[in-house]
């Protein structure tokens, strides 16, 4: 049995799916990064300990990433406009009770809400846009426009946090999202086609779900927590061991079982598989290189928060209009491993130029051109999408969808969690040393920009050596006669 999807009418139809499938990422994106710029605020308001204030974040973190990979797959059986639909519902509900919370238990237990909420809606989100777009160029067309959505998420929570944060209260990073996510919902019911799952008998393996949810939630919670007890303290030795026997016990199941949760086919293809891998690498440094400058401008620099998310917005517009402008263009002509060498090289020599960045830096001269070459983000993103999406039969969109998200979250969390303790244990050392508390800390950075524009190289070496470029598809020979043209058109349909 296999998902049946009734494709909307031609052309206005998938269009305006895809704006709400954007809107949607955008919003889930955008509640990542709004709380960071709000967190002083909410810890005066409701009372966090500096401790307990990470889980404001965590909160999120944990539940997002540890269920998208079962989501996903829940929306191959169960349906995935349903599961869309159900998860921006829970986002919604959340957002209220996070921007209404009046205690610090209750803000934490929204956060938890949202995370569900958004790892149902996030999880299905790419399996419904391949699905819709089955033509090549459209669906590259489509990808550039769904990734200018994240790349401006991202940037637009810090400002709009400040903006919001400064001019009513934090309350109000949570209250927006309840009219977009009404509206959300009530747009989706009409533009997002029918679909019927393949039912739960096709991959209701229980054992495996159990295996795979708490081995990827116990994952990143270790990593999330490795700033406040180290890398080799038997809390993140503990805790990350069993997290990995949970998954090598999933990896186990699903190879034997008679319906697994995840097809061990999808792995199958290189360029998938490298897809991945290479997504891995790039967003740990993509996703570290947001956090550290943002971290360099307010500690060494003396910026503000809502000036360095102002400072920082170029990067956002560079990446939004090479993907929304050049990626689909040139990911047509030139095939998407090629795109995606090319914006690899671009995010290095930016991250190389951080490497060398003064502690008296001028924004112009020194922080700028790092702002214009992370357009190669706008390359990269689209590319990775479409090549990590490559292979995914309809029956396992969803699940391609979940796990493509899943390894983008897994890298955001190890990228953050290894190079701003590099950067720390690198700042002390320098102190130790007499350096004073500003070379310190530019130090430290140093050091996690090169290890960052380490991680791409090797991203680029695995983007040259395992991934292949598509063969091109041989062109049918013409039917002979009237019988023959028809059962050609058959066999296209």
């Amino acid at each position: 049995m296999t998902q049946e999807m009734t494709s909307p009418s031609p052309l206005r139809s998938r269009w305006a799916a895809l704006g709400v499938l954007s809107t949607a990422m955008l919003m889930t994106i955008l509640d990542g990064s709004i709380v960071t710029v709000a967190a002083p605020a909410i810890q005066d308001d409701l009372g966090f300990s500096p401790a307990a204030l990470s889980w404001v974040m965590n909160a999120y973190l944990v539940p997002f990433g540890g269920l998208l990979l079962l989501a996903g797959r829940l929306g191959d059986l169960v349906g995935r406009k349903a599961l869309f639909l159900t998860g921006n519902a829970v986002f919604t509900a959340a957002s209220l009770l996070a921007g209404a919370a009046t205690t610090s238990g209750v803000l934490i237990a929204a956060r938890l809400l949202q995370g569900v909420g958004s790892a149902l809606t996030a999880a299905v989100v790419l399996g419904i846009l391949v699905t819709l777009f089955t033509d090549a160029r459209e669906r590259t067309t489509a990808l550039g426009i769904f990734s200018f959505t994240g790349a401006a998420g991202a940037s637009i929570g810090q400002v709009l946090g400040g903006v919001l944060t400064d001019a009513l209260s934090w309350h109000w990073i949570f209250l927006i999202n309840v009219p977009i996510g009404l509206a959300t919902v009530v747009l989706a019911l009409p533009a997002l086609p029918r679909d019927r799952g393949l039912g739960l008998a096709a991959g209701a393996d229980v054992a495996g779900a159990l295996l795979v949810t708490s081995g990827l939630m116990l994952g990143i919670y270790t990593i999330v927590k490795v700033e406040a007890h180290g890398w080799l303290s038997p809390h993140t030795l503990g805790l990350g061991g069993v997290s990995a026997l949970l998954l090598a016990g999933f990896a186990v199941r699903q190879a034997r079982a008679a319906t697994p949760l995840m097809p061990l086919r999808i792995l199958r293809s290189r360029n998938v598989a490298g897809a991945y891998a290479v997504q891995l690498l790039t967003l740990a440094a993509m996703f570290a290189f947001q956090v550290i400058v943002a971290l360099y401008m307010q500690q060494v620099l003396g910026y503000g928060a809502l000036d360095t998310g102002l400072a920082m917005l170029p990067a956002a517009v560079a990446i939004g209009a090479v993907s929304l402008l050049v990626s689909a263009r040139l990911s047509n002509r030139l095939g998407e491993r090629s795109v995606l060498m090319i914006g690899l090289v671009l995010l290095i020599a930016g991250m190389g130029w951080l490497t060398t960045i003064p502690v008296d830096a001028d924004y112009v001269t020194d922080l700028l051109p790092v702002f214009v070459l992370a357009a190669g983000g706008g390359l990269v993103l689209p590319s990775l999408t479409g090549l990590g999406m490559s292979s995914a039969r309809p029956q396992d969109a969803g699940l391609a969808s979940g796990l493509f998200n899943t390894v983008q979250q897994v890298g955001m969390a190890l990228g953050v969690a290894v190079l701003t303790t590099l950067a720390a244990s690198r700042t002390e050392a320098l102190r130790a040393d007499g350096r004073d508390t500003a070379a310190a800390l530019a130090g430290g950075y140093h050091l996690a920009f090169g290890v960052s524009a380490g991680l791409l190289i090797a991203a680029f070496a695995v983007s040259l050596l395992v991934l292949r470029r598509p063969a091109p598809a041989a062109p049918a020979p013409a039917p002979a006669s009237a019988a023959g043209r028809e059962e050609a058109a058959e066999a296209r349909r």
